[in-house]
């Protein structure tokens, strides 16, 4: 090995610095083709700060393209942002390098467009050192943006109007910052949340930058929208700037836009600052778009819109019948406060509404359910395979598709092994799977599924991996399933059911790649729910006679298998007369999962992200019943009081059991939680897969589909919507034990009541208005017990209101009437007293 590479390990850049120096340029060029394979052998390395300075002036000084360069200093393992970009520029000189410039710009192309930042800093460096003009790329941009607050140099200690006056990427930069999306982001700086439009501002007033360009900008990203979030940094900007009168009237139409379709903290800017017109706004365009603002759900901006409204009625005397028509839209709204406000008002001014009567329908109206769908058909194809396994390794896992890819593995690798490998392994090594894989992570169900695609593709490459596979085999042999009775209690393992099992057919599988032909998995499921058809079952084991059957499959086979008796299947399985024959007949004979014991509890711990902060969650705990053993943990469910993520490890739960859907929603209960109280995004999307499943849902259905309507995102909260749908037309939805959790969640301020009135009159639209009902009234006694009713409680008394009118349903709301006693015009005893007139009538 190259003696430059001792010191290159340790980071000694001046050693490095001192052996480059006495090279000559052929020297150098070997060296850096030596210098490529080294780092290449050592993939499972990381460059960062000392090493990764000591790798880039190595780099610098020896290879003979910005092209070989940016490969090199580009690779994920090789973290630019702490080096010290000095020594790389001096031996750059050294050498008489005239491609600074260009590295810099292939660096830019590969920055992260999530992670900007992290080699952000020596590409500004490499530029700067060139007098190069930036790039304006989105990655590039963004990494601005973010350098604007966050600097880890000396300049930082500067006001940030005072850098940006002479930072040399303004004027190229400062356009592009209105035009990149989720650029917002960048700009928040957590110390101090308008830096960055103050600075901006600061400079305007200075003139130093065009004020036009700043309004022009921040109106036209408003206008494009984008998340709230990144776009908070752009209202600061424009109250900052605080647009003159002129400057107003003339962008009166991207206001107006913007009045109608913008989110609404932009929508309420852009309302405010047409109102501060006065009457120099055309009547025509501000009826036309509030039109639209009347149907928004933002309560404060319909309420701002009603008030403009009835002051340009009083104006206005000769368009009062017309300003009268469009008032008379927000009567339609789902609040009923705004609803009353509106209808006063447009009657007020001349509209005379015309009378309905609409007869009361005491049942839902839900289509049919749809029976789920069957399993798509087996891989029986190179081709295929290789589409589905880029698929599962771009995106989250699915159970439907590991099981696929699983399934097509094993018939394919004994079948057409040459074709697999060839059609596989350029694949693999593209994105680079098994390169960060350590022998350590045994557990780790990822590395595992590595380590199969790799036994499929290259049996050399995972000729390693058979110990790790033995070792987990035998240690699962401890851990059998059955009997569940009349064995000696085991502790429940450490690691989790799903993990334990998976990791058992992993190695199963990885190992039964090199054996004879196989016809596929018995745990194929047969059904897009991961459920398998009995009698499906019964015909593979029929068609395998009296070849060995893999154990961990079995298992999961047996799993996936619907809950109940079928002794004439039974008799046919038992009839085999082989080991797997028996195994099925006494599964259906009613030797299956025991029904664990469920409990319902409140515990309080850390908060996921914030250590210091104590939180409460409601969880179901469940334990075996008595006399039954759970070596695997199926049937246990700790009393955590915070999710765990899995990557999308969680995802298989649902095709793991699909017939147990209570017990399968116990174990996701936690990580169903953090989309409602840690507002963590697509952790409630597993729901309309719970909810295909079969078995009783039990509690924890209900609190998961809580837990679900009150999630920070929509995709979220649409999936609790979806979930509830599906269930209330299959006759499996308990309205009132969903409503119940619902309330105390919200009650123990668990949840943020106001998210769940949204997707619950989402429900009413589908045709639930009898189960939301329901829902309700089992949801607001708990809310109206509390010592201050969450915000929230009024809207959620509005919708009972409605359903109960809609329905004719009369259900008892305990504490109802002691709210409509205190009397007052509070809205909270406003809507209870509608509620009481809905049931009376």
């Amino acid at each position: 090995m190259n003696k430059i590479f001792g010191p290159l390990g340790r980071g000694d850049v001046p050693v490095v610095q001192s052996m480059l120096a006495g090279l000559d340029e052929p020297a150098r060029r070997a060296l850096g083709d030596e210098l490529v394979a080294h780092v290449r052998r050592l993939r499972d390395n990381w460059w960062s700060g000392k090493e990764a300075t000591a790798l880039a002036v190595v780099a610098v000084g020896t290879l003979s393209t910005a092209s070989k360069a940016a490969t090199l200093l580009g690779r994920r393992s090789v973290e630019l942002r702490d080096v010290d970009c000095e020594p790389v520029i001096a031996v750059a000189r050294q050498r008489g390098v005239t491609w600074l410039a260009d590295l810099a710009y292939k660096l830019a192309d590969r920055l992260q467009r999530n992670r900007p930042w992290e080699n952000w800093l020596f590409v500004e460096a490499l530029l700067l050192a060139e007098r190069a003009a930036p790039p304006t790329g989105d990655a590039f941009v963004s990494g601005w943006a973010y350098a604007m607050w966050w600097r880890n140099s000396p300049r930082e200690l500067a006001p940030l109007a005072d850098r940006l006056r002479v930072d040399p990427f303004l004027d190229v930069l400062l356009p592009r910052l209105f035009e990149v999306d989720g650029i917002g982001d960048y700009l928040n700086s957590p110390y101090e949340r308008q830096r960055v439009p103050q600075a901006l501002a600061a400079l305007a007033e200075q003139g130093r930058l065009d004020r036009s360009v700043l309004l022009d900008g921040v109106l036209g990203r408003l206008l494009r929208g984008d998340r709230p979030a990144a776009l908070r940094p752009f209202l600061a900007l424009h109250d900052l700037l605080a647009p003159t009168p002129t400057e107003t009237a003339d962008r009166t139409a991207p206001y107006l836009r913007l009045l109608a379709d913008a989110p609404g903290p932009v929508a309420t800017l852009a309302q405010r600052t047409l109102q501060s017109l006065g009457e120099t706004v055309e009547l025509e365009a501000v009826l036309d778009a509030a039109r639209t603002v009347l149907s928004r759900p933002e309560k404060g901006l319909v309420r701002a819109q009603l008030t403009w409204l009835d002051r340009l009625a009083r104006q206005r005397p000769d368009r009062a019948a017309e300003i009268a028509e469009v008032l008379a839209v927000g009567a339609d709204h789902p609040a009923a406060d705004l609803r009353d406000r509106a209808a006063a008002l447009a009657q007020r001014h001349g509209h005379r509404p015309v009378a309905t009567v609409t007869a009361p329908r005491a049942h839902d109206e839900l289509p049919s359910p749809v029976p789920p769908a069957p399993a798509s058909a087996p891989i029986t194809d190179v081709d295929e395979l290789t589409e589905e396994v880029s698929a599962l390794l771009a995106h989250r896992w699915s159970a439907p598709a590991v099981e696929r890819v699983l399934d097509g593995l094993v018939r394919l690798a004994t079948t057409d092994r040459d074709r697999l490998a060839a059609a596989l392994l350029p694949l693999l090594r593209r994105e680079q799977v098994g390169v960060y894989d350590h022998p350590w992570a045994v557990y780790n169900l990822a590395v595992q599924l590595h380590n199969v695609l790799l036994a499929a593709a290259s049996p050399t490459e995972a000729a390693g991996n058979h110990d790790q596979w033995s070792g987990i085999l035998s240690e699962s042999l401890t851990r059998t399933l059955r009997p569940f009775r009349g064995r000696p209690a085991v502790q429940p393992p450490n690691r989790s059911a799903l993990t334990l099992l998976y990791s058992a057919r992993l190695a199963e599988i990885g190992q039964r790649l090199s054996g004879q032909r196989d016809p596929g998995l018995l745990a194929a499921p047969t059904s897009s729910t991961g459920a398998i058809d009995p009698a499906a079952l019964y015909e593979r084991l029929a068609a395998l006679g009296d070849r060995p059957v893999w154990r961990w499959d079995l298992t999961q086979a047996l799993l996936r298998l619907p809950v109940g008796v079928d002794e004439t299947l039974a008799s046919r399985a038992a009839a085999l007369g082989t080991t797997a024959g028996d195994e099925l007949a006494s599964w259906l004979r009613g030797d299956a999962l025991p029904t664990p014991v469920h409990q319902v509890l409140t515990v309080t711990g850390s908060h996921d992200y914030a250590y210091d902060r104590r939180v409460m969650r409601t969880v179901v705990a469940s334990t075996p019943p008595e006399g039954v053993a759970d070596p695997l943990g199926l049937l246990t469910v700790p009393t955590k009081q915070h999710g765990q993520r899995n990557g999308g490890w969680s995802d298989l739960w649902p095709a793991l059991l699909p017939g147990h859907r209570g017990l399968v929603a116990a174990h996701l209960l936690p990580r169903i939680a953090l989309a409602a109280q840690d507002d963590v995004r697509e952790t409630a999307t597993i729901l309309p897969v719970l909810a295909e499943c079969t078995g009783a849902g039990g509690p924890a259905l209900d609190l998961a589909l809580a837990y679900g309507l009150c999630a920070r995102h929509e995709v979220d909260r649409a999936a609790a919507v979806d979930a509830l749908l599906m269930l209330a037309a299959a006759g499996d939805l308990d309205a009132s034990g969903v409503g119940g959790q619902l309330g105390a969640l919200a009650a123990d301020g668990q949840v943020t009541l106001t998210r769940a009135v949204t997707p619950l009159r989402d429900a009413v639209a589908a045709g639930a208005r009898l189960s939301v009902w329901r829902l309700l009234a089992a949801a607001v006694p708990p809310l109206l017990a509390a010592s201050t009713p969450p915000r929230g409680t009024p809207d959620l008394l509005t919708l009972a209101a409605e359903t109960a009118g809609a329905t004719g349903v009369r259900i008892d709301v305990p504490g109802l009437a002691d709210v409509v006693a205190r009397g007052g015009g509070s809205r909270l005893v406003t809507e209870a007293r509608r509620l009481t007139t809905a049931l009376a009538a």
